[in-house]
């Protein structure tokens, strides 16, 4: 059986670490696990991990967010913002800073680093599969992430445990509280694949909800790199028409914001009723002008994000934004592995959303 449980937030998911904690007391008569750590930095930038308490025999679990650049460190007396590496160095000095001590290691990273990084194209780097074949080495016994760009790449990894976690059920529950009017059906309703890539997600969510789905290709030029990628030259769709239907765009992250809105713009122009924006991870790297342009002209009704990453300030006060709360589900994954319990209607809780739109229908 696992050890006596113990939860160390890194200090870019601190505050979600404490709210986890506090759901786990409550459920477990008051008992709370939260150990204390830090990474505290030399004046050149270098740094070292810290455990406050004795973490042996413990099933630890281990939380960060390695796209949480609002935590900073001091380096020749300069203010620095942490980059994804930093966090993931980070990281690993905590899971060194336990000594081998702990029983099992599990590490909770909802935004997995470096998944867009996660294949080999001519000579090109390798870095999500080298990251978790690191975290192999070092002891971790699980890795924990949710909605992964690609999951396949767990094959780098086969024999340690890897959970790919969907939050679709939190995204039906909020869309369902939210709108009273859904009509749930194939001649109301489409869920819409901005690309290739988010397919596989929007096959699942439209087999659950027995709607339609349909789909967008880029079309790139592979003549040129611009920042790093193959510049999109046109986005074509393939699937039935959209008029008058509402209509679901899902994707596992929101960056620049580009992709999505050139969607929702394409989706109004062919007649859609309502956009509707479902996406993970809400980076808005760019800020949030494009998005409160778009919303004003009618692009799109509303983004869902989760709060699994650092959401930016002022981001929770827009209109079209709704944040949806995961920290409850993470608290009940920690407490089902912890218990030896199976994973498995966490991981993909299709007959919970099932449920949950007959009773709308019903309603």
């Amino acid at each position: 059986m696992p050890g006596k449980l113990g939860i160390i937030a890194l200090e870019s998911a601190h505050n979600a670490g404490e709210k986890i904690d506090s759901i786990l007391s409550d459920w477990r008569k008051g008992e709370h696990f939260l150990i204390p750590s830090e990474c505290p930095r030399f004046g050149s930038g270098e740094a070292k991990g810290l455990i406050k308490e004795s973490v042996r025999d413990r099933d630890l679990y281990i939380l960060v967010d390695v796209c949480n650049p609002s935590v900073t460190y001091k380096m020749d007396g300069e203010t620095n913002r942490m980059s994804p590496d930093d966090h993931y160095q980070d990281l690993k000095r905590v899971i060194a800073a336990t000594n081998g001590k702990a029983g099992r290691i599990t590490v909770i990273m909802p935004f997995l680093y470096e998944s867009r990084q996660h294949r080999r194209n001519g000579r090109e780097s390798l870095d999500c599969a080298l990251m978790l074949r690191e975290l192999e080495n070092m002891g971790v016994h699980d890795i924990i992430t949710f909605d992964a760009h690609d999951p396949r790449v767990q094959n780098s990894i086969p024999l340690s445990g890897f959970e790919n976690v969907s939050p679709a059920l939190q995204f039906t529950q909020a869309l369902l509280s939210e709108y009273e009017d859904l009509q749930i059906d194939s001649e109301h309703m489409m869920f819409i694949s901005p690309d290739e890539g988010a397919t596989q997600r929007v096959v699942f969510m439209a087999s659950i909800f027995g709607v339609n789905l349909g789909m967008f290709y880029k079309r790139r030029d592979y003549a040129k790199i611009v920042n790093g990628a193959n510049p999109i030259v046109a986005h074509d769709f393939c699937g039935e028409s959209v008029k008058g239907k509402d209509v679901i765009i899902i994707d596992d992250m929101i960056a620049t914001g580009g992709s999505i809105i050139d969607t929702a713009t394409k989706l109004k122009e062919m007649g859609a009723k309502r956009v509707f924006i479902f996406s993970t991870f809400g980076l808005f790297t760019l800020g949030f002008n494009k998005f409160d342009e778009g919303y004003k002209k009618g692009i799109f009704d509303r983004i869902f994000t989760t709060n699994l990453i650092h959401q930016k300030e002022g981001l929770k006060d827009k209109d079209w934004y709704y944040s949806v709360d995961m920290n409850r589900y993470v608290a009940a994954i920690i407490d089902t592995l912890n218990k030896g319990q199976s994973m498995e209607n966490l991981i993909t809780p299709a007959q919970r959303i099932k449920d949950l739109i007959t009773m709308y229908k019903q309603r």
